[in-house]
């Protein structure tokens, strides 16, 4: 069975990146030798979902990150690329997640942001959720969950804290009881 799995950073107070897209503060946990589970997470999942914004971003990295993962790119506008792992793809979330999961994947990282993050939490399509919060209150920005969302239970999995001040929180989503 497949799953889809939301791994991502924010601030305290639920902001994703400021108004203006920053994420310099970030760097604010940065420290030699730390990735926080970034690497034994990534490891585990063959597929990524990202909105188009986060693509253009990462598209800029050299080397690419996700060499060997199918990624998809959820956006209504028309984008290229050159890379024959990367597909776009448009429409609403379970419709994109058909496309994604006809592909074959079993581990899902929605990557985000908040627009693609919201819409998958509406149709109830994420199945666990790791947010990372960083030590800061940006006290304004893009949020993690924007309106309008649905209530939704959850469990606790696990929390872990650094000595950099990041406490990152592991729920799944609760099956009914």
């Amino acid at each position: 069975m497949a799953a889809v799995i939301l791994y991502i950073a924010a601030s305290l107070d639920g902001y994703i990146a400021t108004s203006d897209d920053g994420l310099d503060w970030l760097s604010l946990v940065e420290r030699p030798g730390e990735d926080y589970g970034y690497a034994a997470f990534t490891s585990t999942v063959d597929a990524l979902i990202m909105g188009s914004r986060t693509f253009e971003l990462v598209r800029t990295f050299d080397p690419w990150p996700y060499a060997g993962k199918l990624t998809f790119v959820c956006t209504s506008r028309r984008l290229q690329t050159d890379r024959k792992d990367v597909a776009f793809l448009s429409g609403e979330a379970d419709r994109i997640l058909e496309q994604v999961l006809s592909r074959g994947p079993k581990r899902i990282w929605l990557v985000g942001g908040g627009e693609l993050v919201s819409s998958f939490q509406r149709q109830g399509l994420i199945d666990e959720y790791i947010i990372s919060f960083i030590p800061v209150i940006l006290g304004g920005g893009k949020p993690l969950f924007p309106p309008p969302g649905r209530e939704e239970r959850l469990e606790l999995v696990s929390v872990k804290h650094f000595p950099s001040g990041l406490v990152q929180v592991r729920y799944r989503r609760r099956i009914a009881d």
